[in-house]
């Protein structure tokens, strides 16, 4: 998936990328019939934008049916997508819904909530959110006998990753703190994880794990508690960026479109059960992303508060990437600075203001 220079891009032009990086997926699922949930979020779109671009362009006859709470709302806002014949809609919660008829062959679970808000006032809510909804979605992967499913999981289910390293492996075996009502959602995840585990022996299915750390691009909300997309809204708006925090905590940022590609060669080449960190290990302090971020979109100025930070996890949260390379032989191609500038420009960013 090469990476385009600074004047040519377009999203169009991403979701050909994408496309073309993933012919080799694209032969498993000719004929498919795919349940997806989370397909109205910010993943979700990608997926359902190159799921859609790919069949269009190679004859797939894929059949997707997408669980939506609202299909109407969606519809609304992006009704390209919608109304594509190659996508249906099933209208139910994440956690209840009615099994859809017919046979299933692939299965993708990326409904979640991960609202900061919703962690941080109603944590038994999220809770439930995540466990219900994938207990609800591996049941109905059982009862079809789907072939393949895919499990978006979090990084977070590492916990605090330890200052000392640098990039945090799969094979750690770090925990969040169970005592801690701000792990809930990590926690929430890793249980989650241990449903993929149970069904995986008590019924036989195949599920791969994507544990999906930080990410940029479009259909990233702006609005809400990711870092990066605030510091994105602050400068677009000819704001100065403001670090409430000290800026020390490390991150690393993942495009969509990278992360696209890895979703679908996960999706029909990972061995079941082994979970892939899929992120950049790239990192980066938020205050140095905030600087970075400032310097690229306006030369915003940027002050750090230094106050005291409150969230799950104030040090490290960047992924070691070396497994999805060296048995899937993917890696990251955008680069953040190129992240940074096609989420704003998608955002409505004029590279001349």
């Amino acid at each position: 998936m090469p990476t385009a220079s600074p004047t040519a891009w377009s999203f169009e032009r991403d979701l050909d990328a994408v496309v073309a990086a993933c012919d080799e997926v694209w032969p498993a699922l000719r004929g498919a019939r795919l349940f997806i949930t989370g397909g109205t979020g910010f993943i979700g779109c990608w997926l359902l934008e190159t799921l859609t671009r790919a069949n269009d362009r190679h004859g797939l006859g894929v059949q997707a049916t997408v669980l939506s709470r609202n299909p109407a709302a969606f519809a609304s806002k992006l009704p390209h997508l919608a109304s594509h014949p190659v996508l249906s809609w099933h209208q139910g919660d994440v956690g209840s819904f009615e099994f859809p008829a017919g046979e299933f062959s692939h299965v993708i679970h990326g409904a979640t909530d991960a609202s900061a808000d919703l962690n941080e006032n109603n944590p038994l809510q999220m809770f439930d959110t995540v466990l219900d909804g994938t207990r609800r979605t591996l049941e109905f992967a059982a009862a079809k006998k789907a072939a393949r499913t895919l499990f978006m999981s979090s990084g977070a289910v590492y916990g605090n990753q330890p200052w000392e390293m640098t990039n945090v492996p799969e094979s750690y075996v770090g925990a969040p703190n169970c005592l801690d009502a701000r792990a809930t959602y990590a926690e929430a995840k890793r249980a989650a994880e241990m449903l993929c585990a149970i069904y995986a022996k008590q019924f036989g299915l195949q599920v791969a794990i994507a544990r999906i750390f930080a990410l940029l691009g479009p259909y990233l909300s702006l609005d809400i508690h990711f870092a990066a997309g605030n510091f994105i809204r602050d400068a677009m708006a000819g704001k100065e960026i403001v670090v409430k925090g000290n800026g020390l905590p490390e991150r690393s940022y993942l495009y969509a479109g990278d992360l696209t590609v890895m979703l679908w060669h996960l999706l029909v080449r990972a061995p079941s059960l082994v979970p892939f960190n899929l992120g950049s290990d790239q990192s980066i302090s938020v205050a140095d992303l905030a600087k970075l971020t400032g310097r690229l979109i306006g030369d915003r100025p940027v002050t750090i508060l230094g106050a005291a930070d409150k969230g799950w996890n104030l040090g490290r949260y960047v992924p070691d990437t070396s497994r999805i390379r060296t048995q899937l032989g993917l890696a990251r191609t955008v680069s953040l600075e190129e992240s940074i500038r096609r989420t704003a420009l998608w955002h409505g960013w004029k590279e001349t203001q």
